[in-house]
């Protein structure tokens, strides 16, 4: 009972932080630092975060390795902007981005971790990994487009215009907004390697089930042309 509710808070938890970090972006000042509300929200995020990393050790067998094997979990769990703020660190905000980022990747690996356990065939389960990936990847990429790019491009004028333009990258095809940032520059270049790397995962998933399919019913469209050309004539 106690692991299954800290994987649930810990799902919610992952989807209040995307929430929150997408209203701190498309609703902020531009370039501003993050909101005490937003740094709030890390933290409980981040407690719960540790909370469940910890109550799923103590479960296990084997502690002390699974420690070791799953460290880097933990330390994308650590809110580190509360740490900052404890230590009258103050963060710019770049800074402030790299850090979020930081618990933002804890949170899709909560989520990732919540699909596979929702989805027991295989195929299926490579399917939607790819179809999330695509997806958040493509998120990200304009949420972090819009939050440096809207102050400085004209051509951006709202988040939608940051998504269209992430999605055109991302399909290779290309949009008629030019980055002027460094970073959207770097986005801009990644999002099509990115997009160049993950389409063809697909097609081998669709190619894949379309052989499962044709060797599973061999009277189907594909191999009964041969089957139908081999069969024997009666005889008189």
């Amino acid at each position: 009972m106690l692991l299954r509710t800290t994987n649930i808070l810990t799902l919610i938890a992952s989807v209040v932080l995307l929430i929150a970090l997408s209203a701190e972006i498309i609703y902020s000042r531009e370039l501003a630092a993050f909101s005490t509300s937003f740094s709030k929200a890390i933290f409980v995020v981040c407690i719960i975060y540790c909370t469940d990393f910890f109550v799923i050790m103590m479960h296990n067998s084997r502690p002390l390795h699974f420690l070791a094997r799953n460290f880097i979990i933990l330390l994308l769990s650590i809110p580190y902007h509360t740490i900052a703020y404890w230590a009258d660190i103050e963060l710019g905000h770049s800074l402030q981005m790299v850090l979020s980022g930081v618990v933002i990747l804890r949170s899709v690996l909560a989520l990732y971790i919540t699909l596979r356990w929702l989805i027991e065939r295989r195929t299926t389960r490579l399917l939607w990994a790819y179809i999330a990936t695509v997806v958040l990847s493509t998120y990200f990429a304009a949420l972090l487009f819009y939050e440096y790019e809207a102050p400085v491009n004209h051509d951006v004028s709202g988040f939608g215009d940051a998504m269209w333009w992430a999605w055109m990258n991302l399909t290779t095809v290309g949009a008629e907004i030019f980055p002027v940032t460094t970073i959207g520059k770097i986005i801009c270049i990644l999002l099509p390697i990115l997009g160049m790397a993950m389409f063809p995962v697909f097609t081998v998933y669709v190619t894949s089930l379309y052989d499962r399919t044709s060797s599973s019913n061999p009277n189907n469209y594909g191999t009964g042309v041969a089957t139908y050309n081999n069969k024997p004539t009666k005889s008189n």
